[in-house]
């Protein structure tokens, strides 16, 4: 989803806005002014991401979906999104307006009872007190074949709940290339409108981001931001107004042995081995990793002593790491391993 201008908590509040740029990763943390995103006047205390309680054990039995709904649905907020965009033909030749609004539905849900929200992509701040709170989870203990339960307003239908199971985890080539969350996948159902909803286990914690969905023959695939990549992202925007991700500068390929014999066959100037791995095919000029000595042709092995076998291993493995904090890139070159140092810079963010 994009931008916010509206949105309704339970209590009927209703707040109409429209923010102007889009953090990545795809995380909204609803805490600030239509003018910009908040930021901390004390920068060395640390925010307060949740100030729910814990959640205590759900006895298992008939009804156990419904009470881990009862900790978290109160929490759940709708969000209904309307976009100004630029009308290309209008005001030529009376042909219609110079904007139109494009409105989209989302949702959402509230993790500070003083107004703290976490949804995907943007963030405004409430005027409340006393809000419902959803219990965070620890999306690092969860494992397929746990109870999934989604809850949001999918196609406009509110409090919706559906249940499925955690289909896989640290899924990193969920929705293609350029990724840089290991997702947590599902069949719990999913549509238009869930998005920036809570994933929850079944002791009512919040697990995950509703985010994404792939269509297949018989069934949907649903994607979820793991709670704890949300909970990382958030502290960042409530500490210092924005998300931060590192950055290194290479473009990569992922190589099979029958694509390295093709390769080779070219006279190419990589000689590639003829297995699976992972080929810098370019080095952006003054990037970290230009800077830290990666060249065209190397395969990378690990990044910071873990082993990668895809680019999206490879992506989500460096933003992992921290900008401006070495970081270690284990490389083969020319049958060499290799391991060198590299510091990460700023994501350059989109331009317009």
């Amino acid at each position: 989803m994009y931008l916010l201008p509206k949105f309704t908590l339970p209590s009927g509040f209703r707040f109409r806005c429209v923010p102007n740029s889009l953090p990545p990763l795809g995380l909204l943390i609803l805490l600030g002014g239509c003018g910009g995103l908040w930021r901390n006047s004390n920068p060395v205390k640390t925010p307060q991401l949740s100030d729910g309680p814990s959640s205590a054990p759900i006895a298992m039995g008939s009804s156990f979906v419904a009470d881990a709904v009862a900790k978290v649905g109160p929490a759940v907020v709708r969000i209904d999104i309307k976009k100004e965009v630029t009308n290309p033909i209008g005001g030529i030749f009376g042909m219609g307006p110079p904007s139109q609004q494009q409105q989209g539905l989302g949702s959402g849900f509230i993790t500070r009872s003083d107004g703290l929200l976490l949804t995907n992509a943007h963030g405004v701040k409430v005027a409340a007190q006393g809000l419902p709170v959803a219990p965070l989870g620890n999306s690092a203990s969860v494992r397929p074949g746990e109870w999934a339960i989604a809850i949001g307003n999918p196609l406009g239908l509110d409090n919706t709940v559906t249940l499925g199971i955690v289909s896989a985890t640290a899924r990193t080539d969920a929705l293609g290339g350029g990724q840089r969350v290991a997702y947590i996948q599902t069949d719990a159902a999913v549509n238009p409108g869930n998005s920036g909803g809570p994933l929850i286990n079944d002791r009512g914690q919040v697990i995950g981001i509703n985010t994404a969905i792939r269509q297949a023959p018989g069934a949907g695939l649903s994607f979820a931001i793991p709670i704890n990549k949300a909970k990382t992202v958030a502290q960042q925007i409530l500490e210092g107004g924005r998300a931060s991700h590192p950055y290194l500068g290479v473009k990569l390929q992922a190589i099979t042995p029958q694509l390295a014999r093709e390769v080779n066959a070219t006279g190419n100037n990589c000689k590639l081995p003829e297995r699976n791995a992972v080929v810098v095919v370019d080095v952006v000029q003054n990037s970290p990793a230009a800077r830290g000595g990666i060249r065209s042709c190397d395969l990378i092995l690990k990044v910071a002593d873990q082993a990668v076998k895809s680019p999206s291993d490879v992506q989500v493995a460096v933003e992992g790491g921290q900008v401006g904090r070495e970081l270690q890139i284990t490389v083969e070159r020319q049958g060499k391993t290799q391991a060198l140092k590299l510091k990460p810079m700023e994501l350059p963010r989109p331009q317009g």
